[in-house]
């Protein structure tokens, strides 16, 4: 099975314009996402996707891969549609986040994983949810699953509403879990999945994944008890000093 990993990566971000390019400990942010995801041995190639000269020229200087994309897209998963359509030798797509720069190989590898089984179509990892404070975070979305080990819901609210406790005794009697944005899809599938437009829930929550679900695409998950450090905004570079 050849497995593409793409990185999306554009430079006009509203929290945190320029972020690819933002130096951390003598490399930029998109050459340690780069470097990480090289070392998953599941993957065939890593492509860095952007709209961006500086980010492309960047890309191509340390030695990378990188492909030019529209500046219309949406979202990382039109990014990734569309370099797709230039390498239609892929089985697989993986859509690696670009904001993670001490992303484990592992946690690509638990996604490829999945798509040993035919009949996944799309996967995302979750990983348990510990403290209170992830909770009860609208920056942090839940997802609920089913037996088959599939998400048949994403909420940025706590689900479920644990009836007769008190929120903050939630995490004692049922165990929650949070999305980790790392997402798998079928090549064919990819390009099905950007064609729908918005829908009512994806709307309500502003979680593209709600789309999938609510066309009856089925999400596979794989969960890891490894963390993942996401630089968000200038201030998130705190978080990861001394990695």
């Amino acid at each position: 099975m050849n497995i593409l990993g793409i990185i999306p990566a554009r430079y006009a971000s509203t929290r945190f314009p320029g972020k690819p390019l933002v130096d951390i400990a003598g490399k930029s942010m998109v050459q340690r996402v780069y470097e990480q995801a090289k070392k998953c041995p599941s993957l065939t190639e890593v492509i860095v996707a952007t709209d961006d000269e500086r980010i492309f020229s960047h890309v191509i200087k340390f030695g990378g891969v990188a492909v030019m994309t529209s500046t219309e897209h949406q979202s990382g998963t039109d990014r990734c549609a569309e370099v797709a359509d230039l390498h239609p030798q892929y089985d697989v797509i993986i859509n690696i986040q670009g904001d993670e720069p001490y992303i484990d190989p592992k946690q690509i590898t638990k996604v490829a994983a999945c798509f040993t089984s035919a009949d996944v179509q799309l996967a995302t990892l979750i990983k348990k949810i510990e403290t209170l404070d992830e909770l009860h975070n609208p920056n942090s979305p839940k997802v609920i699953i089913n037996k088959h080990a599939e998400a048949i819901y994403f909420s940025r609210t706590p689900l479920p509403y644990l009836r007769g406790y008190e929120p903050d005794e939630w995490l004692k009697h049922y165990t929650y879990f949070k999305h980790i944005g790392i997402y798998g899809y079928r090549a064919d599938i990819l390009k099905q999945v950007t064609k729908l437009p918005v829908s009512p829930l994806e709307k309500a929550e502003s979680l593209e994944q709600l789309r999938w679900i609510e066309n009856g695409y089925r999400i596979k998950v794989a969960e890891t008890e490894l963390e993942t450090h996401a630089i968000d905004v200038p201030a998130d570079l705190e978080k990861i000093k001394g990695f």
